[in-house]
């Protein structure tokens, strides 16, 4: 049940039998269906997710409605509002399932749990979120500064295996460009 996720952990940390029973006993297993919000805007975000099938999205809206999409998470990728997770404060952001998905999820206060009990998990998720906060460094420059095809190039990249399984409309909102437009870089990539 748990492979992908042990595997995950694997990547960074080394855990005996013992500490991967203690985290399975703190994993929530969680099933949600397509278009469903594991978390909305201004609620609190209390678990933070592993992607074990399926694909989320994190994204905010400002005040007209707009939707802006920052973060994709598919399969082994971990997704939550990190501010509001760590420090209990209301969301900016909301979490949809793009697809039907099953997650692993971590409540707040078993992680820090964990963080006591395993203390090799403090480093994996000191080297997670040390990889976030470079992919989103990477990201915000790109946005600021980049052309829209070098962008586009960029989403490739990070997620291969997305474009055919979401909507164009969700992959230019993260682009920050139109349906339109996208369309045309598409074209022009053929």
């Amino acid at each position: 049940m748990y492979n992908s996720l042990f595997k995950n952990l694997a990547r960074h940390v080394n855990l005996s039998p013992e500490e991967l029973d203690l985290v399975s006993a703190k994993v929530q297993k969680t099933i949600i269906a397509k278009n469903h919000f594991l978390l909305q805007e201004k609620g609190y975000s209390r678990m933070l997710y592993f992607v074990e099938k399926g694909c989320l999205r994190v994204f905010s809206t400002d005040d007209s409605g707009k939707e802006t999409n920052v973060l994709f998470a598919p399969e082994n990728w971990w997704a939550c509002d990190i501010y509001s997770f760590t420090n209990g404060k209301a969301s900016r952001f909301s979490i949809e399932a793009l697809e039907d998905s099953l997650l692993l999820g971590i409540h707040h206060h078993d992680l820090e749990e964990l963080f006591h009990s395993v203390p090799k998990l403090e480093r994996f998720f000191r080297i997670l979120f040390q990889n976030a906060f470079g992919l989103y460094q990477r990201r915000l420059s790109l946005v600021l500064s980049a052309p829209a095809k070098d962008r586009y190039k960029f989403f490739k990249r990070q997620y291969p295996t997305l474009e055919l399984r979401i909507s164009q409309k969700h992959i230019a909102s993260y682009l920050g460009i139109t349906t339109v437009f996208l369309s045309n870089i598409r074209k022009q990539r053929s």
